[in-house]
């Protein structure tokens, strides 16, 4: 049986690397074991690693050393071609491949780049090893600077030359094809490519064939005078200001990296202040050519501007300098994140929902890794996308993960705040909001009078008095929470900013718990190396009794089924079965035989030391004749003081990814954020507040 799959070029500059990052992604979405090769790499000097290996490696986290990723060099390879031994290349291949092989699933394999001293021999020699190693190929070639007509001629006789080697091509894709010309693009394709081979098609995406500032500057060697921490802003495209100042400003376009010489002030300002202006587009920067610095008077300008773009010094005339960053080349690179994930989302968007996997079907483990679950959590929210509020507006960590969400098209996301407050953070972090954000300013909402008066007639009974309603439905988490209850929104997350308390409270006083739950509680989803535990309750409830406890129990059971884990629950205690007694092991022993008689289709068992219930050796010999020990997901803590340090702890000490925490019990999804927490955090919980809204609808 097949284990790999070949990705390779027509040419140079296809965007190979958008597609291999693609199937990378989706290969580890469905097994726990994948394997990256590289069969031919360029030639690099002392020290240096080739880019695809590194980025790979370091951004999947794939179980590999450097040197087991790839076989030879190009110099190596035109040498072992030039004493006639390319049998004895190709064996040494193999070897290497069949070597993974046996470590491996499934193993991606990557075909050299069309860019070094082997260029003339690299075509025949990429169909050469696809042909030895028997696996299916898929082409990646590219329509930028060509007509249709030329395009689809060269993926042609591409596929017909491998063809003719008897390499089983699975899939064609067309990269860089102008959004005007996708649909005709695929027609044509259609007529000349086997029918049993997957047509992809890809548009251009400017922000992945834009080169950073960064990338320009590694190649022109300019010395950074401002804004070096903005060095990652991309330059879509480039011009030089040579003009009166008043003709230039109608040349800026978006994302424009101005070249200039250093002595144009004018040009320099106006730059400046067009990117300040709302008027203007944005630039990327700008390079100072001529070896010129700006006066004293201009650099102390410059200086006391917030934000400034990157403004660099070069020796080089403009000429020389415009034809230099002309040249240059966007890659993808290891320490990169937001274009891998960009590059991820680009496939998933274009051609991972028609895109011939079938081939990996066979490949099924009862593993679950963080980046498989995390892959099917994405899968499963984008399938029937909600509508999540997020209170905290001005938060830079919110701002960053509504961005990135909306981006692949997970949620539709509200932002809660002052409009100006929330487009001047944006600003400040660099950051920019599409249309797709929708910015509520509570007082100033269509909605506000008739929220404010719901809240009134939910809690006059407490004594609350219309002005303290209308007080209270200005503050961003009743109002997102009061927009959840009215269903203007699906589910809210909240809690980067604020407390506990102020996420929940607003939750408990209206939006109430589910029938037959009296007690909100939470879970962790914690991602292990191999396998997902549901760790509850680590987040809410201090010292829950016996009753509250078996709650929990059955709570964590039923999300974590929702979640496509098959629960095996075991409610944690120092002793394991009736090997111990006090107060603490009786309580977990009630709520155990509480929540068995609520439940008795669930796997339950308690009390259950942490090492019997998740250690099967320990398991098997503590308790022999029980269907959870040393196979339970579900651990339940007696406190909120042994489950919020346990599930830190294996957060720290194993690098586990801990999902949450996600409440659970109440009528609407409502989640809280820890006020530490990252992008990623953020991102997660969203994504399980849209599957709960999913799941209750």
């Amino acid at each position: 049986m097949n284990k790999g799959i070949y990705i390779a070029n027509t040419e140079s500059m296809t965007g190979k690397s958008v597609v291999a990052i693609g199937v990378l992604n989706i290969l580890l979405s469905k097994v726990s074991r994948v394997g990256y090769f590289r069969p031919i790499i360029g030639d690099y000097p002392h020290g240096k690693r080739d880019n695809h290996i590194e980025t790979m490696l370091s951004y999947f986290n794939l179980d590999m050393e450097y040197k087991e990723a790839y076989g030879f060099t190009m110099s190596q390879v035109v040498k072992y071609k030039n004493l006639g031994q390319e049998v004895r290349l190709i064996d040494k291949i193999i070897e290497k491949y069949k070597d993974l092989e046996k470590r491996f699933d499934v193993i991606l394999v990557e075909g050299s780049d069309f860019e070094s001293k082997g260029v003339a021999i690299e075509f025949d020699l990429n169909a050469e090893i696809a042909k030895n190693l028997s696996i299916p190929t898929i082409l990646v070639s590219s329509a930028n600077n060509k007509d249709i007509k030329d395009a689809v001629s060269n993926l042609d006789l591409a596929v017909k030359s491998y063809a003719a080697k008897d390499v089983f091509i699975q899939a064609v894709v067309m990269n860089r094809v102008l959004e005007s010309d996708c649909e005709t693009m695929a027609e044509e394709l259609k007529k000349v490519i086997p029918s049993e081979t997957t047509i992809g098609i890809i548009p251009e995406i400017k922000k992945l064939s834009s080169p950073t500032i960064q990338e320009i500057n590694d190649e022109i060697g300019g010395e950074v005078l401002f804004g070096e921490s903005l060095m990652y802003k991309r330059a879509e495209q480039f011009n030089i200001g040579a003009m009166q100042l008043r003709n230039y400003l109608e040349r800026i376009g978006e994302n424009c990296l101005v070249i200039t010489p250093g002595d144009r002030a004018d040009i320099i300002m106006g730059a400046l202040q067009a990117n300040a202006s709302a008027n203007y587009p944005s630039i990327s920067g700008l390079i100072l050519t001529g070896g010129l610095v700006p006066g004293k008077p201009i650099l102390k300008l410059i200086d006391g501007l917030p934000n400034v773009v990157p403004i660099i010094l070069v020796d080089d005339v403009t000429f020389v300098v415009a034809n230099k960053v002309g040249n240059v080349k966007s890659r993808i690179r290891p320490n990169d994140t937001k274009k891998i994930e960009l590059s991820i989302a680009t496939f998933e968007k274009y051609i991972a929902a028609d895109f011939s996997m079938d081939k990996f079907k066979s490949f099924s483990t009862d593993v679950m890794t963080p980046r498989m679950f995390q892959y099917n959590l994405v899968t499963k929210a984008k399938a029937s996308k909600k509508h999540i509020v997020l209170p905290e507006g001005t938060d830079a960590r919110i701002l960053e993960a509504a961005i990135y969400l909306v981006e692949q098209n997970v949620v539709d996301i509200t932002l809660l705040g002052k409009k100006e407050d929330i487009l001047a953070q944006t600003s400040k972090n660099g950051l920019k909001i599409n249309g797709d954000i929708k910015i509520i300013d509570p007082s100033e909402s269509e909605h506000y009078e008739d929220y404010w008066k719901t809240y009134y007639d939910l809690r006059k009974h407490k004594n609350i008095v219309e002005d303290m309603a209308k007080d209270t439905m200005l503050n961003v988490s009743f109002f997102g929470t009061m927009m959840v209850y009215k269903g203007h929104a699906d589910g809210m997350v909240s809690g980067a900013a604020h407390t506990t308390a102020h996420t929940i409270v607003p939750a408990l006083q209206f939006i109430k718990t589910r029938p037959g739950v009296s007690t909100v509680s939470s879970v962790f989803f914690m991602c292990l190396d191999d396998h997902v535990s549901v760790f509850g309750d680590c987040a809410v409830n201090i010292n829950p009794n016996a009753d509250q406890l078996a709650e929990i129990a059955i709570s964590s059971a039923e999300s974590a089924k929702a979640f496509g884990i098959d629960p095996k629950v075991a409610l944690l205690s120092y002793s394991s079965g009736t090997s111990g007694s006090g107060k603490e092991v009786e309580k977990v022993k009630q709520a155990t035989q509480k929540a068995i008689s609520l439940h008795p289709d669930l796997k339950i068992e308690g009390p259950i030391q942490y090492d019997a219930a998740v250690d099967p050796v320990v398991g098997k010999s503590k308790m022999p004749n029980s269907d959870v020990a040393g196979r339970a997901n579900v651990l339940i803590f007696p406190d909120l003081n042994t489950g919020n340090n346990t599930y830190k702890a294996v957060q720290r000490e194993t690098g586990a990814v801990a999902i949450g925490p996600m409440l659970q019990g109440l009528n609407k999804p409502v989640n809280d954020l820890s006020r530490g927490c990252t992008v990623d955090d953020i991102f997660n919980t969203v994504v399980i507040t849209a599957i709960q809204a999913q799941n209750q609808e």
